[in-house]
């Protein structure tokens, strides 16, 4: 990537610099990044096992709460209480607990066995495995470089111009909201484990179409889905007997809000019109262009913590993709430090309000259903020529 010289201050002081190269400026930036990233590592242990533990103690007190709610209301305000229970615990185990540990940020911790990112099974209708590989290997291996970044795209949306145009695309901020966010870990499920690929025609995920390869995607989307809605379509609402329509319709209401709350929490921390995106083949040229190329591939925006703690902390995305494997309470303790090392540099660091941020991203997502403009790389779904 390339960026223009720069006037900045001494890392530890006022005095400027004189006109810094780019190769100094990110030789200082990786370097500042990289002490950061020692001495926050160094803080992790103890306090981040009991910080989880108490959450998933909440989480679990909550499904009890919120599925006894559910099944016993007689009104409309227990049922409502109960679903909002639900909710937590649905959003806790998702974000702060679920995609927290499977990113490792509990490996090797003591205390912290039932935590091991290589276990864990979290209580959301997606596959861990199909997840590591996808999420944690290809999207923070590649964040927003086309042709090994899959998350440019959620099958037939474009997020990024750096992925090609469709026809298919012209009407897709209403399959955004209508279909991807009230399903979006259904949704995410198929993505990752290649049913999209599969379904849709798409090449971002599944590789090849091999048999082998087939039913390994089936095999992964199976095995979360059929227990996971089982027990939340069947095995609940058959308890309560002649209210299973009430017991269902409770649990899927929990379900609405975490997949939409989720899918508001992903789309602004990655898609925005400032958002940067790389054609294919790019690659960082040093460790001070990758950092620089995670923090302007991101979004960060504004709530108060209880709201961050359901985000799962990514409404600090820039923190989490530049260090994927922190808990989200260190991700809110460093934020401020990586703002002032990124302003120091030169390096263009995003935080705005939650609706501010989501009504860019959405704005975004619909000038990107009609600008056809030529793709450096064919990434996404169908190529526009094959889709036509």
């Amino acid at each position: 990537m390339s960026a223009t010289s720069v006037h900045v201050p001494l890392p530890n002081g006022t005095a400027p610099e004189p006109r810094l190269s780019d190769e100094e400026r990110m030789r200082l930036f990786a370097e500042e990044l990289e002490a950061l990233r020692l001495e926050t590592f160094a803080k992790v242990g103890r306090d981040d096992v009991v910080h989880v533990k108490r959450v998933r103690r909440f989480s679990v007190a909550m499904e009890v709460l919120g599925r006894a709610a559910i099944h016993w209301s007689l009104d409309p305000v227990t049922f409502a209480a109960g679903v909002t229970a639900l909710w937590l615990h649905k959003q806790l185990e998702a974000a702060e607990i679920g995609h927290t540990v499977l990113h490792g940020a509990y490996d090797g911790l003591a205390g912290a066995a039932q935590f091991a990112s290589r276990t864990f099974r979290w209580d959301i209708p997606i596959d861990e495995a199909a997840w590591r590989e996808g999420h944690n290997v290809k999207h923070h291996g590649a964040t927003n470089v086309a042709g090994r970044d899959p998350d440019m795209c959620f099958g037939d949306v474009r997020l990024t111009e750096q992925s090609a145009w469709t026809p298919r695309q012209k009407h897709q901020l209403p399959v955004l909201l209508g279909i991807i966010f009230p399903a979006f870990a259904f949704v995410m499920n198929s993505h990752f484990t290649g049913l999209n690929d599969l379904v849709l025609g798409h090449d971002e995920t599944l590789g090849d179409r091999s048999p082998e390869s087939v039913r390994r995607a089936w095999e992964r989307a199976l095995r979360k889905y059929v227990p996971y809605y089982l027990k939340n379509y069947l095995f609940f609402p058959a308890l309560a007997g002649p209210m299973f329509g009430k017991v269902l319709l409770g649990n899927a209401l929990a379900e609405l809000c975490r997949d939409v709350y989720s899918a508001a929490t992903i789309i602004c921390g990655h898609v925005g019109q400032d958002v940067k995106s790389w054609p294919a083949g790019t690659r960082a040229q040093g460790r001070g262009d990758w950092y620089a190329m995670q923090v302007e591939a991101s979004n960060d925006f504004e709530v108060i913590l209880p709201l961050s703690i359901l985000c799962g902390g990514l409404d600090h995305q820039i923190e989490h993709h530049l260090f994927p494997t922190l808990a989200p309470p260190r991700l809110r303790e460093i934020a401020p430090r990586v703002q002032q090392i990124c302003e120091r540099y030169g390096v263009d660091y995003r935080r705005e309000t939650w609706g501010t941020t989501l009504r860019k991203a959405l704005r975004h997502i619909a000038s990107l259903s009609y600008e056809a403009r030529p793709s450096v790389a064919n990434h996404c779904a169908d190529e526009a020529g094959r889709a036509a």
